[in-house]
């Protein structure tokens, strides 16, 4: 099976952190959170991926094509005809597809643009900002007990603000940012290639048109995952997953 990830937005609510570089490779821990997510894939089994790259995407590109060099001990050998690099540990076995799906196209037409790489009758996606400790292997079983084109992870999200209640002018009780009532797209979504008879061209969000008509086909279920989920949508998302990892407070991780 593999998973596809959109990674080519331009992160425009991210301001200034992405001007050198783009939004998928900003650093948690060390690594981008592309890395990441991938890696939580990785620890269920799935190794393949399909990157749908836009904007900056020759930095992903060139990520990878220096990840191992990069990120652990190696040999260099060089003679007058010849360079040979050892890698001194273990390499990420990962067979990733690098799809341009273009700059401008939007979330659905990315999806659309990579049917061509998906062989198999079920795929997983998800966006290239967000983590969670949610179980993938459980996803993919109530996926196919379902037995709809497309299933979604509802999260519950934080509120922004603080909640008051109160009675005239008195303050009764005072809530820190409580969870919303109520289930958010947290991506993760399972699918099956019928899905991509949904989507009509680049112009297509993903979030539109694709997921409303499954919704009115009755062809979207959604699971329901009460553990940790955390998106990277803003500059203060970026220092708050930082927090967490440098708190040793990685729910996402399980490798």
């Amino acid at each position: 099976m593999k998973a596809v990830i959109l990674c080519g937005g331009k992160g425009m609510r991210m301001g200034g952190e992405v001007s050198y570089t783009c939004k998928p490779l900003i650093k948690v821990g060390g690594m981008p959170i592309l890395w990441h997510i991938m890696k939580i894939y990785k620890s269920y089994g799935i190794n393949e991926f399909v990157l749908c790259l836009g904007h900056n995407g020759d930095a992903i590109k060139e990520y990878f094509l220096n990840l191992d060099w990069k990120t652990n001990d190696f040999q260099l050998k060089i003679g007058s005809n010849y360079k040979e690099i050892k890698i001194l540990k273990n390499r990420e076995e990962w067979n990733i597809t690098f799809a341009d799906t273009g700059l401008d196209t939007m979330t659905g037409g990315r999806i659309k643009r990579i049917k061509k790489y998906i062989s198999d009758d079920e795929f997983m996606l998800t966006y290239g900002d967000g983590v969670s400790d949610i179980p993938l292997d459980k996803l993919l079983n109530f996926h196919r007990q379902n037995r709809k084109i497309a299933t979604v992870t509802g999260v519950k999200q934080k509120s922004g603000f603080g909640f008051l209640e109160a009675e005239g002018d008195v303050v009764k009780s005072f809530i820190e940012k409580p969870l919303l009532n109520g289930w958010v797209n947290g991506g993760f979504f399972v699918l099956n290639r019928e899905v991509f008879d949904f989507i009509e061209g680049d112009k297509t969000v993903w979030e539109q048109q694709p997921l409303k008509k499954l919704v009115q086909e009755n062809q979207l279920a959604m699971y329901q995952h009460d553990g940790f989920w955390h998106c990277m949508d803003t500059v203060k998302d970026v220092h708050s997953l930082n927090e967490l990892w440098n708190k040793n407070d990685k729910a996402w991780v399980r490798w």
